[in-house]
């Protein structure tokens, strides 16, 4: 049986070398993108900091954003929050929140189904009050530098209620477990709804976890990241001078020819090397939790009634 092919999302560039525009350089290639994010001396953009219990504090604290000689010992508060979650359980966890959900008199679609990765692992992370989650999708809406104010100021407002109901902590570590919780708030959902799209073409029979694989390298929820060069250096074939940003295109990365053989095809086994959770170590810590969670609930929807799945079209 030959495979549906999957056109790349409007706005995908091609592969090819780096291209200097006026916000930077633009890296496609997978070979290049993932040099930049092995590269000691490609950086994360750096935040400014704010208030404890404000959104510019909450961005500054948390390893995603961190400088480098700060992002390992953040990085260890998350890693071993994660340490202490078992993804099969995770999963299971999801399983049932989600058949609950879809159990709900008058459910008409899978919308509230979004939220059960975030509900689950909030609830693992002791934010057991299921205002949390709403929470947490305020601070989302603005978590990268760039958001409107009126966003901001939400968010502000979210990370003083979240702070009121995390379990006691130093606030650097409440701060790095939020963070784990607004990394996965829109990317699980986004990953959700990609893969209720494309159940649709795929094979009958084809497991969820390669499902969710190929989603993540053929839509990805998450499109690109951004670096900054420290120092200067050659990137495929270019020289970069120190200062000068790269934009990491992981939805283009993860089509190039060079590596996949077919790349615009639905593969019936994962492909090797997606790039979609970063590479290196700022590559994201919490992958094997974040596909638990969203196979849990794309397992029940994938085999709920017809009604439902239409609803996922909504």
């Amino acid at each position: 049986m030959r495979l549906p092919t999957i056109t790349a999302a409007p706005g995908t560039p091609p592969c090819g070398p780096p291209t200097l525009g006026d916000d930077g350089w633009v890296v496609t290639r997978h070979a290049d993108v993932l040099a930049a994010l092995t590269d000691s001396r490609c950086v994360v953009p750096s935040v400014p900091d704010g208030p404890v219990g404000t959104l510019a504090w909450l961005r500054a604290s948390v390893s995603r954003f961190s400088p480098p000689d700060r992002h390992a010992a953040r990085r260890a508060v998350g890693v071993a929050a994660l340490d202490a979650l078992d993804p099969e359980e995770l999963r299971r966890h999801a399983v049932r929140l989600t058949e609950r959900i879809l159990d709900l008199p008058g459910e008409e679609d899978v919308t509230p189904a979004r939220r059960v990765p975030l509900l689950v692992l909030a609830e693992r992370l002791g934010l057991t009050n299921p205002a949390a989650a709403t929470e947490v999708v305020a601070v989302a809406a603005a978590y990268h530098p760039g958001a409107d104010a009126a966003a901001e100021r939400r968010a502000d407002r979210a990370v003083a209620a979240l702070l009121a109901m995390s379990p006691p902590a130093a606030a650097e570590v409440t701060a790095n477990r939020l963070g784990l919780l607004v990394q996965a708030a829109d990317a699980t959902a986004g990953l959700i709804d990609a893969a209720l799209r494309h159940a649709r073409a795929a094979p009958d029979g084809l497991a969820t976890a390669t499902l969710l694989a190929e989603v993540l390298r053929l839509d990805p929820p998450v499109r690109a990241t951004r670096r900054v060069a420290a120092d200067a250096l050659r990137l495929g074939g270019q020289r970069v001078r120190a200062g000068d940003r790269l934009l990491l295109r992981f939805d283009a990365a993860n089509r190039d020819p060079a590596v996949i053989a077919e790349p615009d095809r639905f593969r019936a086994q994962p492909a090797v090397g997606v790039l979609t959770f970063g590479a290196g170590h700022r590559g994201c810590p919490a992958q094997r939790h974040a596909l638990a969670l969203a196979a849990g609930v794309v397992d029940v929807l994938r085999h709920a009634s017809g009604r439902l799945i239409e609803g996922s079209r909504r």
